[in-house]
Parts: structure tokens; sequence; C-alpha cells
């Protein structure tokens, strides 16, 4: 009885305790299907050979993104074949959400331009607009606790998949007006934009790096006080290059020393935390010492790598990363000719001369794959290395700038989760204006 009353001591003067968490006292609590006019799901048969040019948008789950909708990729039906299955279509301002798969459970909410398209077995909530805006419903979707709540309901139909029926009992709690909502959701999505644009400034200021490093890197452009011929070298006669060996899952074990497979490297960055691989430091410091990497080494993912990624592939290696042996589709490159820059060669390595060089002419998902017998092959034109040091500051503040834009982009994301948070459980209230 004591541990009953400590408990609901801990409730705010104004709260109360409900099956899902402590929300404010005039906040109600609804499953899905109480608050929606429907809760149904699109297309589910094959409609490959209505596809067309033009025609009545088909939304499919790639078009579904974490609370936002990306019509990027569209695909068009025939007008007939949609108008012959009206009743499954979407109507504007419904939630879709993801019934399958990696991304089950995201969640948009359809723009209004797409009013009456089809979607491709995609679940279509359509809300009761005088109870739940639909934009709270989708940030409500997307967060923290909506993502867990789907999660159990998946989990709770043991299908890896949610379906209409578990969709329905999806419980969503919410303040009493609409304009409360609409004013809750309008603050997050002022933040969302906020996001977006700084993203787009991301993407921007990176496609101008790859010009830069084009037109920089190939002498194409020539900095002001820099003239002379470039000297034209194979990789061999300036750097030193090892690919890591085929180390077998029989060697695995659970400590020891890090094993650096290519997946380790995203974005430019040794993410050694993501490895569950290692061997032991009698192997790694016996048989493996000569594929132990040094401070500096210059590594690359060299398998698998997405062809329109393989930029971001490239990393240097520091003390703080050993010690740490290499293991396959990786390659590690250290200079042996003091006619190179370290720094030039690190963004030749992220160029599109590097790339096409090793066969990477492809773009898209198309996969790069390369090996010593290609990089033996492989030209680099040399400036003199004062302007090859000045050609890599360069590069080098540009990367300063995306990675500031960057940090800020991720500081506004976290700050938006701690807003869902306090928001959409009422710890914060915002009223709309009257």
């Amino acid at each position: 009885m004591e541990k009953e009353l400590s408990i609901i001591k801990k409730i705010p003067e104004g709260y109360k305790q409900t099956e899902i968490g402590v929300i404010p006292e005039d906040w109600d609590v609804k499953y899905l299907e109480e608050v929606s006019e429907r809760v149904s799901v699109g297309l589910a048969t094959s409609v490959t050979k209505y596809y067309r040019n033009k025609g009545v948008p088909i939304i499919r789950n790639l078009n579904i993104k974490d609370g936002f909708f990306d019509d990027g990729d569209m695909l068009y039906l025939d007008g007939n074949f949609a108008k012959a299955n009206l009743s499954k279509s979407a109507k504007g301002l419904d939630v879709l959400t993801v019934h399958t798969g990696s991304n089950l459970g995201l969640t948009c909410v359809l723009p209004k331009s797409y009013d009456k398209c089809q979607t491709f077995t995609t679940l279509i909530t359509t809300p009761r607009k005088w109870i739940m805006d639909p934009y709270y419903l989708c940030y409500h979707m997307s967060s923290f606790f909506g993502k867990k709540e789907m999660k159990k309901l998946e989990v709770g139909g043991g299908k890896g998949n949610l379906n209409t029926a578990d969709l329905k009992k999806y419980r969503v709690f919410f303040p009493p007006t609409t304009e409360e909502q609409t004013a809750i959701a309008t603050v997050l999505s002022d933040t969302d934009a906020l996001i977006e644009r700084l993203g787009k400034l991301i993407a921007k200021k990176k496609a101008i790096k790859q010009g830069a490093m084009q037109q920089l890197l190939t002498g194409k452009k020539r900095l002001p006080g820099f003239s002379g011929e470039w000297e034209v070298k194979k990789l061999p006669e300036v750097v030193w290059f090892q690919e890591g060996p085929g180390v077998r899952n029989s060697q695995f074990t659970n400590s020891g020393v890090k094993l650096l497979n290519g997946t380790n490297i995203e974005d430019g960055k040794l993410l050694l935390e993501k490895t569950d691989r290692y061997i032991s430091e009698k192997e790694a410091f016996g048989w493996y010492s000569h594929f132990l990497v040094d401070d500096g080494d210059i590594l690359i993912a060299c398998s698998g790598v997405t062809i329109d990624k393989f930029q971001e592939k490239v990393t240097i290696a520091s003390q703080v990363n050993l010690p740490l042996c290499m293991n396959t589709s990786t390659m590690r490159f250290k200079i042996v000719s003091s006619i190179l820059s370290k720094d030039f060669f690190f963004y030749f390595l992220k160029s599109k001369s590097f790339k096409e060089q090793i066969g990477g002419k492809a773009t898209g998902s198309a996969q790069l794959n390369f090996g010593p017998s290609h990089v033996k092959m492989v030209e680099i034109a040399l400036p003199k290395p004062k302007e090859q040091t000045a050609i890599a500051t360069i590069l080098s503040d540009m990367d300063a700038e995306i990675e500031s834009l960057e940090q800020k982009r991720d500081k506004y994301t976290m700050l938006k989760q701690g807003m869902m948070q306090q928001l959409l459980t009422g710890r914060i209230r915002i009223y709309a204006n009257n």
C-alpha cells in the first residue's frame, strides 16, 4: 500500500496515469480505429502490367520516409485501372504507414496534391478531422513511443508485418482539441523544415566540393600563383599499399584485437564500435602482425562499395583506433615518395579519377570491387608539393564547413527528438492563439 501511495505522489498535479504512461488529465487515449474514418490497405495485387509513363500516381513503401513523403521516384498507373479500384485509393492528408520489411512503421502524411492516388500494399489511415489532426498523428507514430507501440503490435501478431487489424489497435494519446494538436504539429514541422534546409545546403556544399575536386585534382583549374607541368606517376611509384587478409570465421574471438572490415568505414569515419569481430592477441601480433594498421595509415573499403558512395569509404587511422588488424574488403596506403603530399593523395582516393581508373564508371547501386591488381595500374597527376598542399587545404576547409553544417543538423535533429518527447506527452503544452 505504501509503495502504491509513493507512486501516486510522483504523478504531477494536473496529470494522470494511463496504461501507456503519464499524460495531462484533459488528454485522452484511444485506439486508432476510434479516431479514424478508416484504417485500410492499398492495392495488394500485381500492378506491373498497368504501369504507364503518366497517369494516376501509385505510392510505394520507398516513398514513405520517417515522418515525410518523398515523391522523388514516382510510378504511374493506367487511369482506367485506377478508377476501377477507386475504393482502394488514398485521400489527401491520409496517413500512410509501411506495413512490412526493415522500414515497418515508417509513417508520413499524403500531400493534398496526391488526392485519390493509389498505394501499393501500404496501410492507409483516414483520421476523423474533427478529432485528430493528421500531422499530429504522423508525429505521434514517428515518435519513440509510437515506434515502440508499432513494434509491440508487430511482435504481438508474430507475423513480421503490420496488418490493418494490428494497426487499428495502435494506441494514440492526444490533446482535447485539434487546435492544440495542430499547434504541436506546427512547432515540430518548423523544426523539420529547418533540418530539411540544412540537409539541402549540405548536399549543395558536397556537390560543390566534388566539382572542385574534379577541377583541382586534375589541373583543369590552377590556383593563383602556381604554374608548371604536372608529373604523372603510377601509384606503386609513390605509395605502398596492402590488401587485408581473409581471416577465417573459425579464428574469430569475442575479445582481443579488433578486425577492420569495409563496413567499419562510413561517411569518412572509422566506426569500430560497429565491429563484433576480433582475433586473439597471439595471432594479431604473431602471424598477422604485418597486417596491423599503423597510426596515419590511409584506409579504404575496396569491396561491395556502392559506387555513388565510394568517396565516403576513405579515412585515416589514428592512435586511438589501435591496435587494429586488417581483414578482407579493406586496403591501406602509405606515402613512400617526397613528391606526393599525403593530404593530396587522400583526396585523390575520393576523386572521380581514381574511381574511374579502377573500373567504377557506373552510377546508382552498382558495386565497386577492386584490389592490388587494379590499384597498381592507376595513374596520378602530381603538381609540385606546395601546390598539392594548397589544393588539399582548400578541400579540407570545404570538409570542415560541411562537417560544421552536419553537426548543426544533427543538433537540431536531437533537439526535435527532445521536443517530441515533451510535446507529445503534454509535459510542455502549446495552445493555439484565440
